[in-house]
């Protein structure tokens, strides 16, 4: 990553380049960074390639001003943090669905991020509503922070009571999703990109979202056509947008996206 590519993301951001790789610094880049960038699958249903490649994912987040699911979210922030001198992994981890059972391998990715006072952080800028600032790796205790209250928790055993070393990371006692503590390269989560973005059981293809956090703490959201906004005490204020001018607006000013025509669902054959 060159030095202009650092200075057009954190432009992006809205943030000055920290001097030194410290948690204070992560802290601030993750919570600009939900800020600024939203989660959003318009790609799988503008019928726009999605390439794990540094490059691409650079491309797409300063030079489109866009933003993207997990993979690219975190792929991209992870590049960043590196160029920072972070130390960073990626981590593969597994989202819990409503009954309880675990999603696809691959099925989300996360990073591991070691900073110069060897304190390590999970950072997640790509799982929509989720923590505002990264969690500590090492506490097993809960953890507050302005999303939630948050805690990494080493996964129980298996069937034949052997424990995997994974981790299950909970929000208000609730599982979300549990990661493997196994490196990984950005590669290695093609497949599961690939599946997301393909598959007629993925919610990805079946539905439409742009999401990012707002400034006073809550969530901006269109869902299609439906635009929802949620404040920090859980209110929450929706309405259906009308026209295709109103929707396109609403992407542009809401989230710095500019469209030239309205997604809509592409539902897979």
């Amino acid at each position: 990553m060159t030095s202009a590519q650092i200075d057009a993301y954190l432009h992006r951001l809205g943030s000055e380049r920290p001097q030194r790789p410290t948690s204070d610094a992560l802290r601030a880049l993750h919570l600009s960074h939900l800020r600024t960038i939203p989660f959003e699958n318009l790609s799988v249903h503008l019928g726009e390639e999605i390439t794990l490649e540094e490059q691409r994912l650079l491309d797409k987040v300063t030079g489109a001003r866009r933003g993207g699911f997990c993979y690219e979210l975190n792929g991209a922030f992870g590049t960043l943090l590196a160029a920072l001198g972070y130390q960073v992994e990626l981590l593969a981890g597994r989202v819990y669905a409503d009954e309880g059972r675990l999603g696809i391998p691959y099925d989300h990715l996360a990073l591991r991020v070691r900073t110069m006072e060897a304190d390590t952080w999970l950072a997640d800028v790509g799982f929509g509503a989720h923590s505002h600032y990264p969690l500590d790796c090492a506490e097993r205790g809960e953890q507050d922070d302005p999303g939630g209250r948050f805690q990494v928790v080493e996964a129980g055993p298996d069937a034949a009571g052997v424990r995997s070393g994974d981790l299950d990371v909970l929000w208000d006692g609730r599982p979300q999703y549990r990661l493997e503590t196994r490196p990984r390269a950005l590669g290695d989560f093609a497949a599961g990109a690939w599946w997301h973005s393909t598959s007629p059981t993925s919610h990805f293809t079946r539905s439409l979202v742009c999401s990012r956090l707002t400034e006073d703490g809550g969530r901006v959201t269109l869902s299609g056509r439906k635009l929802k906004t949620t404040v920090v005490d859980g209110a929450q204020e929706s309405r259906e947008l009308e026209t295709d001018e109103e929707v396109l607006t609403a992407y542009r000013d809401l989230f710095g996206i500019e469209l030239s025509r309205v997604p809509t669902v592409r539902n897979p054959d």
